[in-house]
């Protein structure tokens, strides 16, 4: 019960904090009044962690023959 518990709430989990740290780029390229160009800057420099973490669950996934 636990281990299903964990698969299912911790990508749930995750994936939220994903889009609240999201929300808090958007928040600050809109406080700092970023402009178009500095909210893309943002987003790609401060979403580059998120990025590296996905990948890594991607590539997890791939190598565990689960495709």
């Amino acid at each position: 019960m636990q281990q299903t518990f964990e698969a299912w709430i911790t990508p749930l989990l995750i994936g939220g904090l994903i889009l609240f740290m999201c929300f808090i780029i958007w928040d600050l390229a809109r406080k700092s009044k970023a402009g178009r160009f500095g909210t893309i800057m943002l987003f790609i420099v401060l979403g580059a962690g998120m990025l590296g973490y996905i990948v890594k669950v991607v590539i997890a996934y791939l190598m565990e023959g689960n495709v």
